[in-house]
């Protein structure tokens, strides 16, 4: 065997071992990430109108579209407002921030939340939009850095929630979370799956990058 075989066949070898070292510990962190994620919120998150704690004001709806690209109903939006619209009526909350993305003039998700939780009969003045909310991280940041929330219900499903909440604890709000009802298991397979990484990427901006807010702006604080 030739010296430039040998050498060839060495690299190969280290290359793979590499991968695949590195292939496993990708794996661990991704677990782990989801892991700490899903086991530190846990206690602040609740699935009954009847056990979620009152005098909390302030419930923070994180955005979606109205509409699936097919033009169907949003099965994730529908749930979310009816979530929503249950805390304001049984008198959990008193006011509804609507958090998502308005970075494109066709494209308004807190239009469309005010519009669909109006048609529900919350009234204009208990709304507040937040057309700056491009990420969850961004939603949760400016509910307490732009809107002077310190204490505020998250609202959103279980999945999504878990990793508001981290985002929250983080920055030392006093947050909880009420979930909405999740889409069939066959509707959601796509977007559970891409939360998991998620979530991973919830840790390396928090603890490695130190992601900021796109854009924070004036406070608007909410007064009652």
């Amino acid at each position: 065997m030739s010296i430039k075989s040998i050498i060839s066949k060495f690299f190969k070898l280290f290359f793979n071992r590499w991968s695949f070292g590195g292939f496993l510990l990708l794996l661990g962190f991704i677990f782990f990430s989801n892991w700490i994620i899903i086991s530190s919120t846990k206690d602040s998150i609740y699935t009954e109108i009847s056990e979620t704690p009152s005098g909390i004001k302030v419930g923070l709806l994180l955005g979606t579209s109205r509409y699936t690209a097919r033009g169907n109903t949003n099965l994730y939006f529908k749930y979310r407002i009816n979530a929503a619209v249950d805390l304001y009526t049984t008198g959990k909350i008193k006011h509804i921030i609507v958090s998502g993305d308005n970075r494109v003039e066709n494209y308004n998700e807190p239009k469309q939340m005010q519009a669909a939780l109006m048609e529900r009969g919350i009234p204009e003045s208990a709304i507040t939009l937040d057309y700056a909310g491009f990420r969850t991280l961004d939603s949760v940041v400016r509910c307490k850095k732009v809107f002077g929330q310190q204490q505020f219900i998250i609202i959103s499903q279980q999945f999504h929630v878990e990793r508001a909440l981290f985002i929250a604890h983080k920055y030392a709000a006093e947050a909880i979370a009420f979930t909405a009802k999740d889409p069939p298991e066959k509707y959601s397979t796509k977007t559970k799956v891409r939360e998991v990484f998620a979530k991973t990427k919830a840790v390396i901006d928090l603890y490695i990058i130190h992601k900021e807010p796109k854009f924070l702006g004036k406070k608007e604080v909410i007064k009652f």
